[in-house]
């Protein structure tokens, strides 16, 4: 079949078509009809010779060789798209745009005050949908709904661009009034009770199994590393809930340095090295390769790892 004989409009109907899994939903993305897109799932069955997908209990299923059109489609796509892309400047003074942001707790606290600021300053009516790890999937990211996501994570679909945000070290935070701030060594910290805080993964949240030491994160790997465990007593998945805490007299909160310099003001608490070593966390940010080449997206990433150069790393 000549390639000139085909409809190209039909391949991209078939990209939206796989990926919503429903010809309603594949209409309203494209702004057709429901029958203009029935019609071109027709055109496109008899294009392939194959029913590519088939209504199941489920929703509609892509058949195998659906499955293996899907990412050279993709691929196909994304070349022509960035090719006929203009490439003008992204005139960020006069941009309204909606970036949409999965950021983590501790993301949001330490490194969103400081980019909205300059923000303010440069692009004053740009603005920032910040969303949490339960709000989005990573199918979400790879379809270019969520512009970027700003975590510390275990894996990463090979498929998504990647940078590191910072990197930054451990402290613990306790009360001026814990007794055990004179005498901060590891027995006392493994006799203490502690905050427990987090929020990694995506999609809806689950509790926290205490015993599964494995999925509990870096502090209590090394811990248990050294035949130790930690007495928990709260776990809560925000920062500065976490930090508040630490107030009580009996708390001790283990947590990111960058994250502890939201209570520096605060004279009820200290701030002390922890009595063995964890090793730094990486803050990262991914994006899809959709949005790679977008200006005003590439625009974005530049402005966020400028202020995050400018985050202090403290030293306690």
């Amino acid at each position: 079949m000549q390639l000139s004989r085909i409809d190209m409009n039909l391949l991209v109907y078939l990209d939206v078509l796989l990926r919503e899994r429903s010809v309603t939903r594949a209409a309203d993305q494209l702004g057709i009809s429901q029958p203009a897109m029935s019609n071109g799932l027709r055109r496109l069955r008899t294009l392939f010779d194959d029913p590519l997908l088939i209504r199941t209990s489920e929703g509609m299923t892509p058949t195998e060789r659906a499955q293996q059109l899907e990412p050279m489609l993709r691929t196909v796509l994304q070349d022509i798209e960035r090719a006929i892309q203009p490439r003008t400047d992204f005139d960020a003074v006069g941009s309204s745009r909606v970036f949409r942001i999965m950021v983590s707790d501790y993301a949001e606290s330490t490194l969103i005050p400081p980019l909205l600021r300059r923000l303010r300053e440069m692009a004053p009516n740009i603005i920032l949908d910040l969303m949490t790890p339960s709000d989005v999937s990573f199918l979400d990211v790879e379809q270019g709904k969520v512009d970027m996501v700003i975590n510390r994570f275990d894996d990463i679909p090979q498929s998504f661009h990647q940078t590191t945000v910072w990197r930054d070290d451990f402290c613990c935070m306790v009360s001026v009034d814990n007794p055990i701030l004179d005498n901060f060594s590891l027995k006392n910290y493994l006799k203490a009770q502690h905050v427990w805080v987090s929020k990694t993964g995506y999609g809806v949240g689950v509790g926290v199994n205490p015993s599964d030491v494995q999925r509990l994160g870096w502090v209590d790997e090394v811990l248990g590393q050294l035949g130790s465990k930690r007495r928990i007593t709260v776990f809560t998945r925000h920062y500065q809930a976490a930090m508040l805490l630490a107030e009580q007299n009996d708390l001790v909160v283990t947590i990111p340095s960058r994250a502890a310099l939201l209570q520096s003001h605060n004279d009820r608490l200290a701030v002390k090295a922890p009595p063995f070593e964890i090793p730094p966390i990486q803050l990262k940010m991914v994006w899809s390769p959709l949005l790679h080449h977008d200006p005003a997206h590439r625009w974005m990433r530049r402005l966020i790892n400028e202020v995050a150069e400018e985050v202090p790393a403290p030293e306690f």
